[in-house]
């Protein structure tokens, strides 16, 4: 979800670019990388994974076919239908006025969701049908073993608590293919290889409200974190990385420990920035509730027991920058 930024643009403090840890699924002691993602979660909320076992043909190909469709003229596009709630966005980011320099084409996962609205998308529906799904199903399983590793560095004895909930044939996860557009006028002396800022709001301040989101974008940067209130930290871009993020739903099982951080993307290069992001989420009918070893005598839950299909559709209704969770524990107080 995107929120509108509570500050404008430009009166925020941005600083260094931060190096978010680099986890090497590779490494043979599964117990370091699981305790390194442990805690990049608890800390940062984010960290990057390498030697992921993500073939470069299935993303060569994912990629081709972003490149080929964002590459059509707008009323090609918008055959593929607005994005109601899946399909082809221009800059109107959700229900709630949000706006931003970007366009996007948002996907279901299920495989006959794909296969049906890869004809309103692509000229060899066949083609693009099989790039997304082959991506889905690799990135799926990518998100589920780290999942596991998660469950496996908070020492929760059922280490499925996590990935089951997005293997799951009725998940709800989501595929979203994100351009920003370059945006030449505003280059320095027209130098087409800068990353010069422009402070153009490309995707607002948001968290995400599902599990777990991977993000693969290409060698231009734009993505920025907020650690603290009003300061954001730039991160480099790496396309040969898989970017990840703790989600909402993520925070509050394991009540607080993790951290679903606010981040947002600027057009910040005269060159187009894509991004691909996939969102893993349980089935709507899943009820959420800390993990009984994330709670003790002096750290009870902090969120009551929720479904996703409730806390998603109230997170949809906010505008970008509403702080979600906590919003909707609020509005659960005053009902009860």
């Amino acid at each position: 979800m995107v929120v509108a930024s509570p500050t404008p643009i430009g009166s925020e403090k941005v600083i260094q670019a931060v190096e978010l840890p680099v986890i090497d699924l590779s490494l043979c002691e599964r117990t370091e990388v699981s305790n390194l993602i442990v805690r990049a979660c608890e800390r940062y909320g984010f960290f990057k994974v390498i030697n992921h076992g993500i073939s470069e043909e299935i993303i060569v190909k994912m990629e081709e076919e972003s490149v080929s469709f964002f590459a059509k003229p707008i009323p090609e596009k918008q055959l593929a239908g607005p994005a109601n709630p899946f399909g082809y966005g221009y800059k109107n980011i959700g229900f709630n006025g949000d706006e931003g320099e970007v366009e996007y084409l948002l996907l279901n996962t299920h495989p006959l969701s794909i296969s049906q609205r890869s004809k309103t998308i692509s000229k060899d529906p066949n083609k693009f049908s099989s790039a997304v799904s082959g991506y889905i199903e690799a990135v799926r399983e990518l998100a589920c073993e780290l999942l596991d590793l998660v469950a496996e560095g908070l020492r929760v004895p059922d280490t499925s608590v996590f990935s089951r909930l997005i293997r799951d044939v009725d998940s709800d996860s989501i595929l979203r293919l994100n351009h920003y557009p370059p945006m030449p006028i505003l280059c320095k002396d027209n130098d087409t290889s800068s990353s010069y800022n422009t402070n153009r709001v490309g995707f607002g301040e948001h968290s995400d409200p599902q599990i777990l989101t991977l993000l693969r974008s290409n060698d231009v940067g734009g993505l920025q974190i907020s650690l603290n209130d009003s300061v954001w930290f730039p991160v480099s871009p790496d396309p040969s990385a898989f970017c990840v993020n703790v989600g909402d739903v993520l925070q509050a099982m394991t009540n607080g420990r993790f951290l679903s951080v606010r981040h947002r993307a600027l057009t910040n290069s005269c060159k187009s920035r894509m991004s691909m992001a996939y969102f893993a989420a349980p089935p709507l009918s899943t009820k959420i509730t800390a993990l009984p070893q994330m709670l003790s005598a002096v750290r009870p839950s902090l969120y009551r027991p929720f479904t996703w299909g409730d806390y998603k559709k109230a997170a949809y209704s906010l505008r970008l920058g509403d702080t979600r969770l906590d919003l909707f524990m609020k509005r659960g107080e005053e009902l009860a």
